[in-house]
């Protein structure tokens, strides 16, 4: 053995091994081998911020492992993931080995192909200390947030809490959208909509109020609703104005990490942290019957929408062949990436344009197909032609008043034909309307008044959060997912079916920190960070005099919030039970130790009385009428058991509800999901029924 490539994964390494034959041998890092130890701060603030590293706890031995055999080796190529992370797990792993700093033996793979790999090993190049210092800038900088604040916060509401730069801004911008439905006043307001026959036709068509003689109307009362009604009983109805014309619709460009997030969480129900695990294991190689292990797609930590041209000359001449030229632009289609973008990769793509996922389905898992074929039709159809929609606009006179209506139909579908993005917002629907001309009399069959009520603004999914934080330039593709599992995992957010909901702790902290430290969860300021710390990255600033520049100012803010709120210790009304201590007869409180939730005498240290936090769901065990309580599994999973066990064995992965079977009498379960249901578990019975919106 002569030649040492060290990568990040084990499955990437099988992947590459493939591709790079016996000459070498491949190893796993598995992720970062040295980084600040956790027990403490780790940076010296007085000598320059300098970082005090260490061989993660756990890694001793594949260190020793990797020192002996790059002993043995004659060329040691660094081959970790190609953003800042790589670049610093690279830069660690050259000094762990003792490589010197001009070795020419940094490679990079856009995609685990055989073509990828072999462009990669060809173009050896120095560590990048550009984008080694922005990574230890951002480390630090978190570092310090995150372990100057928490504390402060955790004395101040409750132990055990966190801060950081990025997951406080993500919570103030879920917050504040939570205050805003709550101050929310409805107005209301009225519709008016009608249904109309042409003269000779069967087919109705739907028409809505617009205007009236002096422009157009806004019905604010059922009185003016009223009004119009009785002005329009027993009037003829005309059409005044018809305008046809064509529309063209183009299709969405590939995904970069963000859009990837947000549609896998739109079409396919993905959490934002699933997407990225499994779009590693896409990237990284995948065994695939009659290829072997194969990397499916290009790096997926991108906010490019760049495309090379192989890739592009790749998928024209599929789409050519699969679907006829018709399907073609004029010309090949380059997406323009937004202003701040790295641009250091390209758009996230198949590496094989070609490979289409139903020839490969059999090979793959149930998720790694279903984000495959969004990734694959993504960008198939970001290559294709526009649809072509043919629209019909009228418009119906009666006394006065204007209704319009509107329709279309595809005439060519395009890129449609294989994908359509999903919208937050909803779709319109299409609907052909019949054949019409000007001054044609029209039959009303239906004038319907409708109520309304001006709508708060949504809640924030995953999906739209994530569009958020990237409109306002906080946190870069590979932060997003690991942002929305600490809300959620620390409790400071919740879930309810999509949406995210601050908690009353997440409000509480929330509030603590626009109070205390504004700057640190201001949105233009983070962004303008994210600015600096990327100006890093491209050399113009010295990571050092960063640090330098915000550390003062957030010591000293630090320092006077310590100093004002000396003594003060906020209450929260969730962490009140209504449990009284049998010893001294004060209500107990629910407390956060280094093992989770227990609820205790908040007399402590005059009373020591403990119980254990126990939550229950309010349905009693089918099988001894004890309390159904929520438990976790060692990976967190939850699932329903009875307060009774080991005495009673019921056990279930789906939530009880407090609702009978309307068949059997037993008690139901929910089930989760696109469209959540409830079912009877009862061997036979097979009840269920697909929940409405409000009981979800």
């Amino acid at each position: 053995m002569s030649n040492l490539v060290i990568v990040e994964s084990p499955a990437k390494a099988k992947t590459i091994k493939k591709y790079l034959g016996s000459d070498y041998e491949v190893v796993a890092s598995m992720g970062h081998v040295r980084d600040l130890p956790k027990a403490r701060l780790s940076v010296d603030i007085k000598n320059g911020f300098a970082p005090k590293y260490d061989i993660i706890k756990g890694k001793e031995k594949l260190v020793k492992e990797l020192k002996s055999l790059a002993e043995q080796s004659d060329n040691i190529y660094l081959a970790t993931d190609p953003d800042r992370e790589g670049e610093a797990i690279s830069w660690h792993l050259a000094y762990i080995l003792g490589l010197p700093e001009d070795y020419c033996n940094r490679v990079e793979f856009n995609e685990i192909t055989k073509t990828g790999v072999q462009n990669g090993m060809s173009n050896p190049r120095e560590i990048n200390i550009d984008l080694v210092n922005a990574q230890q800038a951002r480390r630090i900088l978190d570092r310090l947030v995150g372990y100057k604040l928490s504390p402060f916060i955790s004395q101040k509401i409750r132990r055990g809490l966190s801060a950081g730069r990025v997951q406080s801004v993500a919570l103030r911008i879920i917050v504040d959208r939570e205050n805003e439905i709550r101050k929310f006043k409805p107005e209301e307001y009225w519709s008016i909509d009608a249904k109309f026959i042409p003269k000779g036709s069967r087919k109705t068509f739907a028409a809505s109020l617009y205007s009236d003689k002096n422009g157009k109307i806004k019905i604010k009362n059922q009185e003016q609703a009223d009004k119009i009604e009785a002005d329009l009983k027993d009037a003829d109805y005309t059409v005044t104005k018809v305008r046809h014309g064509t529309r063209k619709k183009s299709p969405a460009p590939p995904f970069i990490t963000s859009t990837l997030q947000q549609e896998a969480s739109r079409k396919l129900g993905f959490q934002s942290r699933r997407t990225m695990k499994v779009a590693q294991e896409l990237y990284e190689g995948v065994e695939i019957q009659g290829m072997g292990a194969t990397g499916l797609i290009t790096y997926m930590r991108t906010d490019s929408l760049r495309i090379s041209n192989v890739a592009i000359a790749e998928v024209t001449d599929y789409i050519g062949k699969t679907y006829g030229s018709d399907y073609l632009p004029d010309k090949p289609r380059f997406y323009k990436s937004r202003k701040n973008a790295q641009d250091g990769h390209e758009a996230i793509r198949p590496s094989m344009p070609g490979l289409e996922p139903d020839k490969i389905k059999s090979s793959l898992t149930s998720d790694q197909y279903k984000l495959y074929k969004l990734i694959w039709s993504r960008f198939t159809a970001s290559q294709m032609a526009d649809c072509i929609q043919k629209t019909t606009q009228a418009d119906i006179e009666a006394n006065g008043y204007t209704f319009k209506a509107s329709g279309y139909y595809v005439d060519f579908p395009g890129f449609t034909a294989l994908y359509v993005e999903s919208k937050d917002e909803a779709e319109e629907k299409s609907t052909q309307l019949p054949p019409l001309e000007k001054d044609m009399p029209v039959r009303c069959k239906e004038l319907k008044k409708n109520q309304h009520f001006t709508q708060p603004p949504a809640r924030y999914t995953e999906a739209s959060l994530i569009k958020t934080l990237e409109e306002y330039g906080i946190g870069r593709p590979s932060t997003y997912a690991a942002t929305i599992t600490t809300l959620t995992g620390r409790e400071y957010v919740k879930r309810e079916a999509k949406t995210l909901v601050p908690t009353e702790l997440g409000e509480a902290i929330t509030t603590l920190m626009k109070e205390r430290f504004p700057d640190i969860v201001n949105v233009k300021f983070t962004a303008e960070m994210e600015e600096e710390l990327d100006s890093v990255e491209s050399g113009d600033v010295r990571w050092v005099e960063l640090l330098d520049g915000f550390y003062g100012d957030f010591e000293n803010t630090l320092k006077d919030a310590k100093k004002d709120m000396e003594g003060v210790k906020i209450k929260l009304k969730e962490d009140e039970t209504d449990l009284i201590c049998d010893k001294c007869g004060r209500q107990m409180v629910v407390k956060v130790g280094r093992y989770g939730k227990f609820i205790a005498c908040p007399g402590y240290p005059e009373c020591k009385n403990i119980v254990k936090f126990v939550e229950k769901t309010g349905v009693p065990c089918p099988k001894c009428g004890g309390d159904i309580i929520v438990k976790h599994t060692k990976s967190k999973r939850v699932f329903y058991g009875c307060s009774n066990y080991p005495n009673c064995d019921f056990v279930s992965w789906n939530e009880p509800v407090n609702e009978k079977c309307p068949n059997c009498g037993e008690i139901l379960f929910k089930k989760k999901g696109k469209k959540p249901t409830v079912f009877c578990a009862k061997e036979g019975c097979g009840f269920s029924k697909t929940l409405k919106t409000e009981e979800k």
